[in-house]
């Protein structure tokens, strides 16, 4: 509860400001040192407590994501490899956690060839293997079909996303 400070009346004869109530009026107004510090280790409990369920759906929104990535790149490199009648080759680099679509148009304009960084924002994620035919190659001939059938696999924390490219008809899924 706060009260307030009375007026202050000046008085013409002396030059001064007087308070009408006497000089001990004061305002206890606003919060002391301990209210705040009890909010604050209030507030900080609270989040502290919140993080880790906070960290599982993140995890799991990134993975998801990244996997649905790498699964539209294997099937845009399909479907170029279709619409020229020719060769389209995509490589999953694990040490750098790229896909990148040669003979592709790039997104960056700076950039020479398509090239997707999953450890990068948003995703976060690490290409962990890719096994294609004994490489980590995908080549898709005129008809989008690939030389191979395989799968890779990225994690993102905990939560773990496979994609695999069928060997018949080179169509990518999640798992």
């Amino acid at each position: 509860m706060c009260r307030k400070i009375p007026n202050l009346v000046f008085d013409t004869k002396t030059a001064q400001a007087t308070n009408p109530l006497g000089t001990g009026a004061t305002c206890d107004c606003g919060f002391s040192i301990l209210e705040l510090v009890l909010v604050l280790a209030i507030m900080t409990t609270v989040a502290a407590m919140a993080a880790p369920r906070y960290a599982a759906p993140t995890a799991r929104y990134r993975a998801d994501l990244a996997a649905r990535r790498i699964a539209h790149d294997l099937e845009l490199a399909r479907a170029t490899a279709k619409a020229k009648g020719a060769t389209q080759k995509t490589r999953l680099r694990h040490s750098s956690h790229e896909v990148q679509l040669y003979d592709a148009a790039a997104l960056d304009p700076h950039m020479p060839t398509y090239l997707t960084h999953l450890s990068d924002s948003p995703y976060f994620a690490d290409i962990t293997s890719s096994d294609f035919g004994g490489d980590n190659k995908v080549i898709f001939d005129g008809w989008g079909l690939p030389d191979s059938g395989g799968a890779a696999v990225l994690t993102v924390g905990s939560e773990t996303r496979t994609i695999t490219v069928d060997p018949n008809t080179g169509k990518a899924s999640i798992q």
